[in-house]
């Protein structure tokens, strides 16, 4: 592993473990087993770095979300595709998933939540665009693409983060087709279907 690689990995695990604020550059440096000028010259700061590790992990989640959206189809196959999805993004780095969760929701003017709400603005975005692309066929949506968007979202996103907290330890296991079907059920039809 690379030293640009080894500090973006050794930052996830820190970051996930005590939360961005409480990390210092001479506790991600140590970790490494590096010194802070090579943080610097990859970097530049640790914000630079959270930047640049959610460029790395997240743009990629960003850019499936955004091409199924673009494929269209039926809204039921869509949301089953975004479902999808975000729990393959979930399962392959839950540290970085759960990192990015608890960034989502931390102070407004925190530097953090700063640097990663431009990513969930675009998820956000992303979904409006697959609910409005299909307000046509959909009679009950009457404008309210983006409460859709909303509640899709956190439908999917706090399953997620509920799967993980409630899981036996080291029993998270890999979320079935079935479970992905019966979300995006629950959120097309409610919970008395």
């Amino acid at each position: 592993m690379d030293n640009r690689t080894l500090l973006m990995e050794c930052a996830k695990e820190l970051f996930y473990a005590k939360g961005y604020d409480a990390v210092s550059v001479q506790e991600i440096v140590e970790r490494a087993g590096l010194t802070k000028p090579t943080l610097y010259y990859y970097f530049g700061s640790k914000l630079g770095l959270l930047g640049k590790l959610v460029e790395t992990k997240f743009e990629r989640y960003l850019l499936q979300v955004q091409e199924t959206v673009e494929t269209g189809g039926d809204i039921r196959a869509t949301l089953y595709r975004l479902g999808r999805i975000s729990c393959d993004f979930y399962e392959e780095d839950r540290k970085f998933y759960m990192l990015m969760m608890a960034l989502l929701y931390s102070a407004r003017e925190n530097e953090a939540y700063q640097k990663v709400r431009p990513c969930f603005t675009r998820l956000y975005n992303s979904v409006v665009q697959a609910f409005e692309r299909e307000s046509g066929t959909l009679g009950n949506m009457r404008g309210r693409q983006r409460q859709f968007a909303i509640g899709f979202l956190g439908t999917v996103h706090q399953y997620l983060l509920l799967q993980l907290e409630t899981a036996p330890e080291g029993e998270a296991g890999r979320i079935g087709e079935e479970q992905v079907i019966s979300l995006v059920n629950q959120f097309m039809y409610g919970i008395f279907t």
